[in-house]
């Protein structure tokens, strides 16, 4: 494998980091689970190279059911708590640390089982609009079928 092509074809660098503080508020919280999303890297703000998405959920039940992503990759990071990931074969109890890479088509789920809450960093590769996702999937539950495969 070789290096990828270069893509800044300046001299000299630019200054054009972005920092975020930890202490952010979240930019988005569903009203149904309480969940709290960080948009720490958007497919806008990479310039389509990657979505990073810290996900704090409450010590409710809940999670998608097992799905798989056709034109990305997704993998999950987990930074506190206990997060059951299926990897396509098995659940597993993922804790602080733990990692699992999903590439495009591998199924895939998790759900917080717990009782407690989790926090976790989710990155998806290339990068995707999931912001509109995230916001919307609250709304499921009020949609008729028509509707529910028009957001998916």
């Amino acid at each position: 494998m070789s290096y990828p092509h270069p893509r800044y074809l300046g001299a000299t660098g630019e200054i054009n980091a972005t920092f975020r503080p930890a202490s952010t508020a979240p930019d988005f919280v569903s009203a149904g689970s309480g969940t709290a999303f960080h948009y720490l890297a958007t497919t806008a703000s990479s310039d389509g190279d990657f979505g990073l998405y810290r996900v704090d959920m409450g010590p409710e039940p809940g999670g998608p059911t097992t799905h798989f992503h056709r034109t990305m990759s997704e993998s999950f990071f987990v930074l506190s708590g206990t997060l059951r990931l299926f990897d396509g074969e098995r659940w597993i109890d993922g804790t602080a640390g733990d990692f699992l890479y999903v590439p495009p088509g591998g199924l895939h789920a998790f759900r917080n089982e717990s009782g407690e809450p989790v926090s976790m960093l989710m990155l998806f590769t290339p990068g995707a609009p999931r912001e509109a996702y995230f916001e919307g999937i609250s709304e499921l539950a009020g949609m008729d079928d028509e509707q529910r495969a028009e957001f998916f």
